[in-house]
């Protein structure tokens, strides 16, 4: 992965999915101050506030011995002070690695495109990969494997739900989603899991009812109902996906041993009801906690020795 861009999960091979979950866990376990960015610079430009994602690498690069620079949108103007390739080749010039959250995936794949460095997806509208490295990470440290399990989606097919279908069908895990009719996973994203499932074994099944999906799953995973950019649909949200929240009743059509996940902000009481997320099954904080360790293993795979 030296020197390898990060846009979707997509742009890895399994060995490389597989590389960054071990090196994770590996430095998960070793916790502590490292040296391996030692003079490095990670700038961060974030369209979209953020909690999660700016503080885990914020923390990743400071325990790997590096730097990390924050650019809100008010400092930088991507495509409206600046063009986007400009910010591009500019920054370039003075850091070692980009990550950017942006409303639109075709603003990270510009800076991609223009930047002599490597660039990382922090969020887009079209995937969040970091988030999904790091929620394999978690189902893999709960059941200890990860082919054979079934995950299951519960809500939209969106940037959360591609990468995390992506990434279970490249590892072997099969992938059940439930989603209204409108709010599917994109063709595109599609085709491209059913490929990489074809390589693995993997199973993907697209299904409207969450009970279909939930059932004997080992995962049950859900995602808000209106994500940030989205908020003047959020009456017509809430109609569409009324029926679709996780329950404890949902809960007990999985397997026993069911984890529950929600990559947060969560609005408990829509997509989730409430106590779910402090409930035995629930591994949410955890998930929280391994952005940090899957963002120091991607940092490392591209930019360390």
């Amino acid at each position: 992965m030296k020197g390898k861009d990060l846009l979707s999960i997509g742009d890895l091979t399994p060995e490389e999915v597989w590389g960054i979950i071990n090196r994770a866990i590996q430095m998960k376990k070793r916790r502590g101050m490292s040296t391996i960015l030692a003079g490095k610079t990670l700038a961060l430009i974030f369209e979209k506030p953020s909690l999660r994602t700016k503080v885990s690498f914020d923390v990743a690069m400071y325990q790997l011995g590096g730097h990390s620079v924050y650019l809100s949108q008010a400092e930088v103007g991507l495509a409206s002070r600046e063009p986007i390739a400009d910010v591009a080749r500019t920054l370039s010039r003075y850091v070692d690695i980009i990550a950017a959250r942006t409303f639109a995936h075709a603003t990270v794949e510009s800076l991609a495109k223009h930047a002599t460095v490597p660039v990382i997806n922090a969020l887009s509208d079209g995937e969040h990969p970091c988030q999904a490295l790091a929620d394999i990470m978690t189902i893999y440290e709960k059941k200890e494997k990860l082919e054979g399990l079934t995950v299951a989606f519960i809500g939209d097919g969106n940037n959360v739900a591609s990468s995390l279908m992506l990434t279970c069908a490249s590892v072997g895990a099969n992938f059940k989603i439930a989603s209204p009719k409108g709010y599917e996973l994109p063709e595109k994203i599609l085709r491209l899991g059913r490929r990489f499932a074809q390589q693995s074994g993997a199973k993907i099944s697209l299904l409207k009812q969450p009970r279909e999906a939930v059932e004997d799953s080992d995962v049950v995973y859900t995602d808000v109902w209106t994500s940030m950019g989205q908020e003047v649909e959020m009456e017509k949200r809430r109609k569409a996906f009324a029926g679709y929240q996780v329950n404890a009743k949902l809960l007990k059509l999985a397997a026993k041993d069911v984890i529950f996940m929600h990559d947060l902000p969560a609005h408990h009481g829509e997509e989730v009801a409430p106590g779910i997320i402090d409930s035995k099954q629930s591994v949410v904080f955890d998930q929280a906690e391994n952005r940090l360790h899957a963002q120091k293993a991607i940092l490392a795979e591209i930019l360390g020795k």
